[in-house]
């Protein structure tokens, strides 16, 4: 069995209660969230090994966050605790015409904080055998990606499998940076990098373009995008590139394309409407993605896979993918919405 280490924040999320507006009532829900978390928990709920990593205050917050991830089976014998506060971020859902909204309240949280000496990679990554992280990490703030980097360049010393899912969130860089600067230093060390087109172009500056049409109509319109990655880091042994086709907040379609040097693989297009929750959607791809690089050695039943777990996750209140293997096989495998007795 495949061992994973992630790394990033995880936050407080709070959710104005069905499709109400942020404070049009007095009372919010309270769930946990972030972008490795979600990834995390993810995977340990498909049965594997996962260590997470990361800062939490010293309080009954940081407590509450991370039995919340031992609940659902992660290691949380890395985390660090130290003095600071937990991100918090704001949801209201999306429908019809109008977007799901989000407000971030991050700034000098722990990990935005924490300086790269708290953490001691070496002894956090023994004994695990894949790392992931994302761009949001190192847009926290300055130490933060600093410690990023740091995390990769060991885990590749070390033989790990580094994956990144390079999930842009502009509105977080803040310090004095180029951001396609720290992306295009992160994929020194990538192995498996996942994103979707318009990531690979303002996080990598690539100048291949392409229509998300392309993949319903021809899909090898991707291959220059993904060639031009290869190119420039050798190192990169497999792309996944996400599409998303929003028809409106609760009715959108999805799909994706796993590309190597040699040959590319198109996912089935997976329509979801009447959609409960879009966020965590892309972590839910990336675990299922990962499960599935380490379950089976067929490409195509990996991307599939990995596209019906994040499908199934548009269905799923809240950040997490509460779902096993064989239900996402199943959707995999074609038989949505069919009663299972």
């Amino acid at each position: 069995m495949t061992r994973y280490a992630m790394f990033g924040e995880i936050m407080m999320r709070l959710k104005a209660p069905g499709y109400e507006r942020l404070f049009q009532t007095p009372s919010l829900e309270v769930t946990m969230a972030g972008a490795e978390a979600n990834v995390a928990v993810g995977l340990a709920r498909l049965g594997e090994d996962v260590s997470f990593v990361t800062a939490l205050p010293t309080n009954d917050l940081g407590i509450a966050v991370r039995d919340e991830l031992r609940k659902h089976g992660v290691d949380v014998s890395k985390i660090a605790f130290c003095k600071g506060r937990l991100g918090l971020y704001f949801v209201e859902s999306g429908a019809n015409q109008r977007p799901i909204k989000v407000v971030y309240d991050r700034a000098d949280s722990c990990i935005a904080r924490a300086e790269p000496r708290v953490f001691n990679w070496r002894e956090l990554l023994a004994h695990r055998d894949w790392f992931h992280i994302t761009g949001i990490t190192p847009a926290i703030s300055e130490t933060a990606m600093h410690c990023t980097l740091e995390a990769m360049k060991t885990a590749r010393d070390m033989g790990l499998t580094v994956s990144c899912d390079l999930n842009l969130r502009a509105t977080l860089w803040q310090y004095q940076v180029n951001h396609v600067d720290v992306y295009r230093r992160m994929m020194e060390y990538v192995d498996v990098l996942i994103g979707n087109e318009g990531h690979f172009q303002s996080c990598l500056g690539l100048s291949a373009r392409v229509d998300e049409e392309d993949i319903y109509h021809n899909p090898t319109a991707y291959r220059p995008m993904a060639d031009e990655v290869f190119e420039h880091w050798p190192n990169i042994k497999k792309i996944a590139i996400t599409v998303r086709r929003t028809r409106s907040a609760d009715h959108q379609s999805t799909a994706a394309l796993l590309v190597t040097p040699e040959a590319m693989w198109t996912s089935s297009v997976f329509e979801m409407k009447d959609i409960v929750d879009r966020i965590g959607g892309g972590d839910a791809f990336t675990a299922g993605l990962l499960h599935a690089l380490d379950k089976t050695g067929d490409s195509r039943e990996t991307i599939d896979f990995a596209v019906a777990a994040g499908a199934l996750k548009h269905s799923i209140p809240g950040d997490f993918l509460r779902a096993t293997h064989e239900e996402i096989q199943t959707l995999a495998q074609g038989a949505a919405g069919r009663d299972q007795r």
